[in-house]
């Protein structure tokens, strides 16, 4: 499943920031700060590049980034000791949705998918997507009919067929046994 790239004309208004990952606590004396990506965006974090901390979308400048453990550990401008740095924990680092390289053809990110009807190859409205679950080795799709009936969708090419951004629908081949008897 692909990501249009921010010039495409699609159905959905792209965000106008993305969800990095989270600052967990301090890390040492100097204003280092443990982060814990929340996937591949974590990529962009490079020094110089602008982020934006909080529900208050507070700008700040990353002088560092390196791995460390399961996560990083993410400097920041203007945060050189470690009171500094406790203020910031807990805050959510995002980066302007302009900043983000296109995802890999067949790749989306989940308000493109979110409330998108879903259809069968037949035509059939089947719901709407609620919510998706990331399993680790494919997303499922939580699909919810009028009925408040649900179906999980497994978010693989053989189920998945097409993703249309620009009708606003996802056509489907269901698998036997996944649709709830009506």
């Amino acid at each position: 499943m692909s990501l249009p790239r921010s010039g495409d004309s699609h159905a959905r208004q792209s965000p106008e920031f993305l969800d990095v990952g989270r600052i967990l606590r301090p890390h040492g004396l100097r204003g280092e700060l443990v982060f814990q990506p929340f996937s591949e965006l974590v990529q962009i974090l490079k020094p110089s590049i602008e982020i934006h901390l909080g529900s208050e979308y507070t700008s700040g400048i990353v002088s560092a980034i390196r791995p460390h453990r399961s996560g990083y550990l993410l400097s920041i401008e203007g945060c050189d000791d470690r009171d500094a740095a406790e203020k910031m924990r807990g805050e959510v680092v995002r980066i302007r949705f302009e900043m983000a390289t296109p995802l890999q053809e067949g790749v989306y990110y989940h308000w493109q998918i979110l409330d998108l009807p879903v259809f069968t190859t037949e035509g059939d409205l089947l719901g709407t997507i609620v919510e998706i679950l990331e399993t680790g080795a494919n997303d499922i799709y939580v699909v919810k009919d009028e009925q408040d009936g649900e179906i999980l969708l497994p978010a693989i090419k053989d189920v998945i067929l097409k993703v249309d951004l620009e009708t606003s629908r996802i056509i489907v081949d269901l698998p036997l046994g996944l649709q709830s008897e009506k």
